[in-house]
């Protein structure tokens, strides 16, 4: 997939972006949020949440840091989704504390982590990148930028 660039109008167009852009998504990826407070990035998560199936609320995870969502892969498989939001991040020591390193690795979850620049150190570069904007002439639209994982080399 090559890059996007879409445009919102509203936090409902934002989600359906998001579900459409989760059909792109595999077990083991990660993608990582960007974006001022109020973006959309959860917005954006919700879609993708709502692709796969997931039947959780899903809500920014600002105080619990991860959230965890049951949903089902493309192939109607169980498949875990983890949504982290590192704004209340202000140290390597506190991103282990929460077991992220262990996390962001893990090859049997979607990982959707907002604020990744906060774990800079830590995320890895084969990764969905998605930067959300406020337009700066009408407060309800956004602009969604997605950038494609740069493919593995094969050994």
């Amino acid at each position: 997939m090559e890059d996007v660039n879409l445009r919102s109008h509203s936090e409902a167009e934002t989600i359906q972006m998001g579900e459409h852009f989760a059909a792109r998504l595999r077990v083991g990826d990660v993608v990582a949020l960007e974006g001022d407070l109020g973006a959309g990035k959860t917005e954006f998560v919700k879609g993708i949440c709502t692709h796969f199936s997931v039947d959780d609320l899903v809500t920014s995870p600002t105080f619990t840091i991860i959230n965890q969502y049951a949903g089902t892969t493309h192939e109607g498989d169980p498949l875990k989704i983890y949504h982290v939001d590192l704004y209340r991040i202000d140290s390597p020591e506190e991103l282990a504390e929460v077991g992220f390193d262990d996390m962001v690795f893990a090859h049997d979850a979607i990982k959707l982590i907002e604020w990744p620049e906060k774990a800079a150190q830590l995320m890895p570069s084969r990764r969905w990148d998605v930067r959300i904007t406020a337009d700066s002439d009408n407060d309800d639209v956004r602009h969604i930028a997605i950038t494609a994982p740069v493919p593995s080399e094969v050994a």
